[in-house]
């Protein structure tokens, strides 16, 4: 029988899922195609509108080894899994002769946990005075959502999280899960078979192809003990947050109310000595950590180093002590031993991390309003980690709509560990800061290409980067009067419609208040409701504009004529004080790179580039990204900040965007009537 080829195959894929075949998809399936027949690495940029979740199933599946698609976004697992591969695996079966099987995985605290619902939450001295469902009342939100999950454990088949509608709060979550560690086993579990996420690991093992969560494919490699199925092929998908996701796996946390924790669920489990040396070490940490400044700590103070060599070693001797002592009183003793395991074993690896003091790791203060004082370790850069920990035994393909910064991929290869494009050198390079991670700078650098499949819409004529050059350039603190002047004056330009986003909470939320009191028309706030009902409230009314942060840059997908102006406020650089960034931009300048451009430029590039994708999501949408910082116009690394957005017709005749967005928001009118 002969081989069914890819461009029939495509065909039939895209036929299924009621799309239209794109010459971008069709590139992008026959490089991926090629990479994993090859065992090759491969970057592909593909727009908005590309189709490139069916650009890289299709060959998938075609090729016929186990694939594990790695996302960022529970909103993308849930479209490939619910949509995208049960249509396509059935497109595809007469040509294949075979079904592909396909599961979700994800960590193990996303699934419900049949022993702690039935069992309740190990006890504590403080909190622990009664069962969980008892004690939140019916009435209580907590108590209503804890009954509706008990009932829900019977109907469900996955007992994931997200399955759940509508969801609940972390702690209510938090009362029904467990973490990895914390887990009994299924061997030592009266309900390991039955249990959800042992269930989700067996059907991942039996599947062509298991989709996950960046955080998990992090953990997998991190810490190796294998979590994934084996498998010849990864894809990762929405792969310019890689990095910060795996970044935040490796990153150790301690606060004085976890290590208080710990010493609660221990103290029950230990001889008396063991549990006064670690009550007495919690105490020391807990007054040092009152007295501390935000910021990083490049050397660590004797008084610190001290407090946790304390924690340390009184938590090692807790460790070796939990396996013997017993306690009558304590019931479901498996489970609080576990739980008071795991609690101590964090505690203890975090605090031998940073006593050990590594060069490839950064150490930092955090100090939070609501949460108070943490000591957090991350390390310098993971780019030598993924290098070897990726790239080495599988094909990878790594897609996004933003990839290509500043023009070519190197920026973002040289932060997965990768040399310059169609290189087989070394993996460390000045300018990655990739030697500053631990990662050996002697090993070869997987050979890797680049594509940029483009974007089916017409950038020139369906958008306009507006640039406010006459504002005056932001600085650290302070008003910006003249840039709210400008903003006001847009929206009303454009009878709403504007998604402002904006490079910190304060900003936004300084605007929001401004303008509410200066136009007649909705203005939406991120935080004041959650942000499915914010961009649901958003799409349905034109005249509503919706201003946040962070998650906006990335996670609005609002096609039509309810977003048809994207504002930013200013260059989303990090933070002068954001100890990490900084000190990765050190590293790169002390290896003799440029770590302004490696760093600060290539983050407010990716995001810049994120943020102005809102704008076009379909063929028909029309509109304006307009940039509120000159520094865009005026500033050298300008250039390279545009040239890593789409191609819009470009502009800084204030008067013309005036002009223009008057005339996109009267067609829309002429549209909706």
């Amino acid at each position: 029988m002969t081989k069914p080829s890819l461009p029939d195959l495509l065909h039939a894929a895209v036929t299924a899922v009621g799309g239209t075949e794109r010459p971008g998809q069709v590139s992008m399936a026959e490089a991926v195609a090629e990479a994993i027949d090859n065992n090759s690495h491969l970057l592909v940029q593909a727009g908005t509108g590309t189709g490139k979740s069916l650009g890289y199933l299709v060959p998938a599946l075609a090729h016929g080894e186990r694939v594990v698609v790695a996302t960022a976004t529970l909103a993308l697992q849930r479209q490939l899994v619910e949509r995208d591969l049960p249509r396509t695996v059935e497109a595809l079966h007469p040509q294949l002769r075979r079904r592909p099987e396909f599961a979700m995985l994800k960590g193990r605290s996303n699934y419900l946990c049949l022993h702690r619902l039935h069992e309740g939450v190990p006890q504590e001295e403080e909190d622990g005075l009664f069962d969980q469902f008892e004690a939140a009342a019916p009435t209580s939100k907590l108590g209503q959502d804890l009954l509706r999950m008990r009932d829900w454990a019977d109907e469900t088949e996955t007992g994931d999280r997200d399955d759940l509608t509508p969801g609940v709060s972390d702690r209510a979550w938090a009362q029904v899960s467990v973490s990895s560690r914390e887990c009994l086993g299924a061997t030592k579990c009266a309900y390991g078979a039955e249990c959800f996420a042992e269930a989700a690991r067996e059907r991942a093992k039996l599947a062509d192809v298991v989709v996950t969560n960046h955080a998990l494919l992090a953990i997998d490699a991190i810490e190796g003990a294998p979590v994934l199925p084996q498998h010849e092929v990864l894809i990762v998908d929405e792969a310019h947050e890689l990095v910060s996701r795996v970044t935040g796996v490796a990153t150790g946390e301690l606060t004085p109310g976890q290590v208080n924790r710990a010493v609660r669920r221990a103290a029950k489990l230990v001889n008396e000595k063991a549990a006064d040396a670690l009550q007495t070490a919690a105490e020391t940490f807990e007054r040092l950590m009152e007295l501390a400044l935000p910021g990083r700590v490049e050397e660590i103070p004797e008084d610190l180093g001290y407090g946790l060599m304390s924690l340390r070693d009184a938590s090692r001797t807790v460790i070796s002590a939990l396996g013997s002592t017993r306690d009558k009183s304590v019931q479901d003793e498996d489970a609080v031993r576990k739980q008071a395991l795991a609690s101590v074993e964090s505690i203890h690896d975090v605090a031998e991390r940073i006593t050990n003091g590594s060069e490839y790791d950064v150490v930092w203060f955090e100090r939070h309003d609501r949460f108070g004082a943490s000591l957090r370790v991350a390390p310098l850069s993971v780019s030598g980690l993924l290098r070897e920990k990726l790239f080495a035994e599988r094909s990878v393909v790594l897609t996004s709509a933003t990839l290509k910064l500043g023009g070519d991929f190197n920026g973002v290869g040289a932060s997965l560990g990768l040399g310059p494009e169609g290189s087989a050198g070394s993996g460390a390079s000045a300018g990655s800061a990739d030697e500053a991670d631990g990662g050996a700078a002697d090993v070869s650098s997987p050979v890797w290409k680049g594509l940029d499949v483009g974007s089916p819409f017409d950038y020139p004529k369906q958008g306009i980067l507006y640039v406010a050059k006459h504002l005056s350039a932001p600085g650290r603190e302070g008003s910006r009067s003249d840039m709210l002047d400008e903003l006001t004056e847009l929206i009303e330009a454009a009878g709403g419609r504007t998604l402002g986003l904006f490079s910190s909470m304060r900003a936004a939320q300084a605007a929001a208040e401004e303008l509410r009191g200066r136009l007649d028309m909705p203005i939406l706030l991120q935080g004041e409701e959650t942000l499915g009902e914010l961009i649901k409230t958003f799409a349905a009314d034109p005249r509503t504009c919706l201003f946040g942060t962070l998650s906006l840059w990335q996670g609005v997908d609002v096609p039509g004529t309810s977003c048809q102006l994207v504002i930013m406020d200013r260059i989303p650089f990090p933070r002068p004080d954001d100890p990490l960034m900084s000190a990765r931009q050190k590293a790169v300048e002390e290896h003799g790179g440029n770590g302004f451009m490696a760093v600060a430029a290539t983050h407010a590039a990716l995001l810049m580039a994120q943020g102005a994708g809102r704008l076009v999501r379909a063929s028909g949408d029309r509109g304006v990204v307009a940039v509120l910082d000159p520094r865009l116009a005026t500033a050298r690394y300008g250039s390279y900040l545009r040239a890593s957005l789409p191609d819009f017709w470009f502009t800084a005749d204030r008067n013309q965007v005036r002009r223009s967005l008057a005339a996109i928001d009267a067609m829309a009118k002429a549209e909706e009537t």
